[in-house]
């Protein structure tokens, strides 16, 4: 009787510990992106941890296809990467409504995804960026919401300018966890 109990508790445990691994899959899935652009996969681990608000806009505006096509509109040198303008002029954004600041003390860091904005610290919608470098003096400016774990070897490979001559785009862009 003692053997089954024991194998009893190691079955249940196997079978948590297994449940807990799919669980944090699925939870990891669901809270990556895949950006992908000509030269190839950019993988982007989400941050709703310090922007939920803006996590789920990104999340939403993906899954609708929005950013799928859009052109990288600024990209400067040795600073960022700038796209989710449907217009690709700088000034337009989604048909949603402007969200509130979710500062952080999150640092800007190569690889770093913020959301662009206007003088107003809640003005931004849809328009996001991707740091080249570390950029300290946005910090706690603009909202942090997603870091570049693979691929920052495609973002450093956009073609620069303000905006670029034939500009590179977003080929896709795809919530992980909606791949089949």
């Amino acid at each position: 009787m003692k053997k089954f109990g024991k194998l009893s508790l190691l079955l249940f445990a196997g079978v948590f510990l297994l449940t807990a691994s799919f669980e944090a899959q699925a939870s990891s899935r669901e809270n990556t992106l895949y950006l992908d652009l000509k030269d190839g996969r950019v993988v982007i681990k989400l941050r709703p941890d310090l922007a939920p608000k803006h996590v789920a806009r990104i999340k939403k505006l993906t899954r609708e296809g929005f950013y799928d096509g859009i052109v990288f509109h600024r990209v400067i040198d040795k600073f960022m990467a700038q796209t989710g303008d449907p217009t690709g002029t700088g000034t337009g954004g989604s048909k949603y409504p402007d969200l509130p600041a979710e500062f952080s003390q999150a640092p800007y860091v190569r690889g770093t995804l913020g959301m662009a904005r206007s003088s107003n610290p809640n003005s931004a919608n849809s328009q996001f960026f991707i740091t080249f470098h570390s950029a300290d003096f946005l910090d706690g400016k603009y909202t942090v919401w997603g870091k570049v774990v693979e691929g920052m070897e495609f973002v450093d490979m956009i073609k620069r300018g303000e905006p670029p001559r034939n500009p590179d785009k977003i080929i896709k862009m795809q919530v992980a966890e909606d791949v089949k």
